[in-house]
């Protein structure tokens, strides 16, 4: 698969290039156009993606689609929901990432999703969580809401980000989540109120803009949009 990314890094579209009778992995809802005799299955199970349709993620599902290129090969454009930059990672099997559910665009058959991930429930208390762990070999695309930041951290650097600004994180990351301060509102089910901590090496992405914020602002305008 050969990816090539345009109207970046606002309105981000992904170009998914496949070889003759080669399958992708995409977020379901996140096609904009095939080129002609691609085909897509919902899928419910399937090669090495462990966490399928209806598989819980913090009170949601995760599901996903297989598109498939017909023998002379094709191409997949996929686009996130919210505006905003889209990023590449390439997995060579030796380092995982966990991705923030929502950020996962698509990624190669040969990367294996995982929501329920040992170090998920670790890290978040036992909880669903809000993370899916991505590994494997292969391309990854990531997306995010508003612009993409890469924060690369040396041995012993450390980082504190709130977790809806949080796109994901590689593996070699030594992470904690915590309450923003007392006395706080939290909940481990959405990840409000809490923060990630960092500890280097590897890279931790950001995104500029928080969905939750977003969300926050309809439920408060909503009426108001709607006329």
């Amino acid at each position: 698969m050969r990816i090539e990314t345009r109207h970046t890094p606002s309105f981000g579209v992904a170009r998914l290039e496949l070889a003759g009778e080669e399958p992708v992995h995409a977020e379901p809802g996140a096609m904009l156009a095939t080129s002609y005799g691609v085909t897509v299955v919902a899928r419910a199970q399937g090669g090495l993606v462990k966490s399928l349709a209806r598989v819980a993620l913090g009170g949601e599902s995760f599901s996903l689609s297989t598109f498939t290129a017909p023998d002379a090969g094709g191409w997949v454009d996929v686009v996130p929901t919210l505006p905003g930059d889209l990023h590449v990672v390439e997995l060579d099997g030796s380092t995982g990432w966990c991705i923030t559910k929502g950020c996962w665009l698509a990624s190669a058959v040969g990367v294996e999703l995982d929501t329920r991930w040992g170090g998920l429930k670790s890290l978040l208390g036992g909880e669903g969580g809000f993370l899916v762990h991505a590994s494997g070999t292969g391309q990854v695309v990531l997306c995010c809401y508003g612009a993409l930041d890469v924060v690369t951290l040396t041995d012993g650097e450390y980082v504190t980000v709130d977790t809806g600004h949080v796109v994901a994180y590689a593996d070699s990351v030594q992470s904690r989540i915590r309450p923003l301060g007392q006395g706080m509102m939290q909940s481990m089910r959405s990840g409000e109120g809490l923060v990630f901590d960092f500890a280097g090496p590897g890279q931790v992405l950001t995104q500029t803009r928080n969905p939750r914020g977003l969300a926050g602002w309809l439920r408060a305008h909503g009426s108001d949009a709607g006329g």
